[in-house]
């Protein structure tokens, strides 16, 4: 049964929430009680190294807090393209002035980027719970292509913009102004600065336009603004930003308190890790705070999406009609690129991602000593994280009393720190769920920094 309002600040209150009989499990500490326009969705498509994880198609998640995701229904996809290249890529929602959504996107499938097309895919939804009106609309008749589009309510037209990356014999930003999201204006450059762009996203704050975007000449990220929001009129205002070894695709985000801002950016390529993060408190001065991995939880598997706030009402209603994951990833606390995974049925940590990806996800359900919970491996099910001699295995379950002993945990405060969680075995209650040098054991655990490091995992 999905989770009532109620019931989610009760059970994230104390940390956690398990089904024992296979439903969603929900776990770990959340923000303030959900109030309007206090929760968030995102949208994406999904890529992994050996694209055994493909899927280009709308998926959604949600967050309370703007940094940890959950996937919806199960991290399928929610709406699927039925013309043009059948695929999607770059999805962007936005709420239209009428408080319901638009979603548009790159009408793209696969990672083959010399395919031209002139059009984009866009769906209406009333509450992201059903998407209707499927269609394409034609952006230009250029030889080109119409790459991930942004979308916002420009007030001295009466008018939305859909800006989008072309080439007109240089990469550009074009604008088509719509009203309707079924026909547009004729296209034409919303902004061409002298050299090569590509991604943007603008976001009105007020009566000030922000744009972030990628420069192709030297692959930074930079901001830039204008008083109107018209072609041809932002400034740059900010020095470049980076993270990682290539970087694209940025998004901005309000943060649903009404004080600060936080920027996304996307690594690029699905062999590297999915997102990179900022956050500011004021969003029109040069002055980005770098947020570690170990701040955020992207959605799993999720490319170039975006970002939008939506009401508690909103996220009850997607919860409710998609369902949270029935499975859980386990973070490491001090090297926040790794994930709990079992490979060759040995436990460990590896940084992320990796392929198959199923590895690293846990079915948490009640111990099977009869307390506490016990990890349930979601591709090799009817197999158990288990120690034997100190060191963690994935096992099948020969139902004995000593299987279901080892493979019984007490989930506790976090070593390291409480939002988080730590794992102390059941029949060896001295010892706690550990890694060492990326290996998972069970040890005794001290009062050094380190090693309650090493036993700290936030459940996700």
């Amino acid at each position: 049964m999905p989770l009532s309002r109620r019931d989610f600040h009760r059970l994230t209150a104390l940390g956690a929430l398990t089904t024992a009989t296979g439903g969603a499990t929900l776990l770990g500490t959340q923000s303030a009680a959900l109030a309007a326009n206090a929760a968030y969705v995102f949208g994406y498509f999904k890529e992994t190294p050996n694209q055994s994880g493909d899927s280009y198609a709308l998926h959604l998640a949600v967050s309370t807090d703007g940094l940890n995701w959950r996937p919806l229904n199960q991290n399928n996809p929610v709406a699927t393209p039925t013309a043009g290249t059948l695929g999607l890529r770059d999805p962007f929602i936005l709420r239209k002035q009428d408080g319901t959504f638009v979603v548009l996107a790159t009408d793209l499938r696969g990672r083959i980027f010399t395919e031209n097309n002139q059009y984009l895919h866009v769906w209406d939804s009333t509450d992201l719970r059903s998407f209707t009106g499927y269609r394409r609309i034609r952006m230009h008749t250029l030889n080109t292509h119409t790459w991930a589009p942004t979308a916002f309510w420009v007030p001295s037209r009466n008018q939305y913009a859909i800006v989008y990356s072309a080439n007109n014999g240089q990469d550009v930003f074009m604008v088509n102004y719509t009203s309707d999201f079924r026909t547009v204006t004729t296209n034409s450059v919303y902004f061409s600065p002298g050299y090569p762009v590509l991604d943007a996203d603008i976001v009105a704050d007020g009566s000030t336009f922000y744009m972030y975007y990628k420069n192709l000449s030297d692959g930074l990220l930079y901001g830039a603004r204008s008083a109107s929001g018209n072609p041809n009129t932002y400034s740059n205002y900010t020095s470049g930003l980076r993270q990682g070894s290539a970087i694209e695709a940025p998004l901005l985000i309000k943060n649903n308190s009404g004080s600060g801002w936080r920027l996304w950016g996307d690594s690029f390529s699905p062999v590297n890790n999915d997102y990179y993060a900022w956050s500011t408190s004021n969003v029109g001065a040069n002055s980005w705070t770098v947020l570690g991995q170990r701040d955020f939880t992207p959605p799993l598997n999720a490319k170039h999406g975006s970002i939008a706030g939506i009401t508690a009402a909103e996220y009850d209603g997607l919860v409710t009609r998609w369902g949270l994951p029935a499975w859980v990833r386990l973070k490491s606390y001090n090297f926040p690129d790794r994930y709990v995974r079992h490979a060759s049925n040995i436990g460990r940590i590896d940084a992320y991602p990796f392929d198959p990806h199923q590895d690293q996800l846990w079915r948490m359900v009640a111990g099977l000593a009869g307390t506490g919970v016990s990890f349930e491996s979601v591709n090799l099910p009817g197999r158990y994280l288990r120690h034997s001699n100190y060191a963690v295995r994935l096992d099948a379950n020969d139902n004995t009393a000593t299987f279901r002993a080892d493979a019984t945990f007490t989930q506790v405060a976090g070593l390291a720190d409480a939002g988080w969680s730590s794992f102390r075995s059941y029949n060896v209650p001295d010892r706690y769920l550990r890694h060492s040098n990326y290996v998972l054991r069970i040890d005794p655990i001290g009062t050094g920094a380190s090693e309650r490091q090493d036993a700290t995992f936030r459940v996700s």
